[in-house]
């Protein structure tokens, strides 16, 4: 059956690779025109079926972190360290096979956090953190850490606005929305898919008190 653009594949019910985290099971890749998401977004990321069948890693492997309900569009990009074995500092920036353990240089773990939208043909280097709630535009090329709740777009990557202010953002990130058991996030879906941060503060707290033990 041919893929469709209204269909998306669910990371928790796909991913294999033992160095791709995932947290919760509301992560989608919408990847109607591509591959599935190991194949076609993730590169160079020892834990493959390939590559655990093939050789073992000569160093510590970097690792992909996923929150929960992040949405990654078709053709994005994640990259990650597997060939960064190219070493700027010396003469020859060329992989020889009896210098490569000297020439790798990790970049370290690359952590995409809940709620975040990657959109369609972004790539995200190395190394990057993408903040909660964070949107990174349709072709953006992301070389730096993305905070909380800001929209980034451009080659390379810049802040074109954030989401909210400085105060609602920081007490949408007090609250924890993500963090919240399923049963209160679904109790109070209808103040989360709104933006009046007095009104979501209200509902957590009086469901909190009802729900005390």
């Amino acid at each position: 059956m041919n893929k469709h653009w209204s269909q998306v594949e669910y990371l928790h019910e796909t991913v294999t690779n033992p160095n791709i985290h995932l947290r919760g099971t509301h992560s989608y890749y919408s990847g109607a025109w591509t591959g599935h998401f190991e194949d076609s977004v993730v590169r160079y990321l020892y834990g493959d079926e390939y590559s655990r069948r093939t050789w073992t890693s000569q160093w510590p492997v970097d690792q992909l972190h996923i929150g929960d309900y992040v949405c990654i569009g078709a053709e994005a990009v994640i990259l990650m360290g597997g060939n960064h074995t190219h070493r700027v500092d010396w003469f020859s920036l060329y992989p020889f096979a009896e210098v490569i353990t000297d020439a790798y240089v990790g970049k370290g773990d690359t952590h995409i956090h809940d709620g975040a939208w990657i959109g369609m043909r972004a790539m995200i280097m190395p190394g990057i953190t993408i903040g909660e709630g964070a949107v990174v535009a349709s072709g953006a090329i992301v070389t730096r850490d993305v905070p909380p709740y800001t929209i980034v777009g451009g080659n390379p990557a810049v802040e074109m606005r954030r989401r909210f202010d400085g105060e609602t953002t920081e007490r949408l990130l007090a609250l924890g929305i993500y963090q919240w058991p399923e049963h209160k996030f679904a109790a109070l879906r209808a103040q989360i898919c709104a933006s009046d941060i007095e009104t979501l503060m209200a509902a957590s707290a009086a469901w909190d008190r009802a729900n005390r033990p």
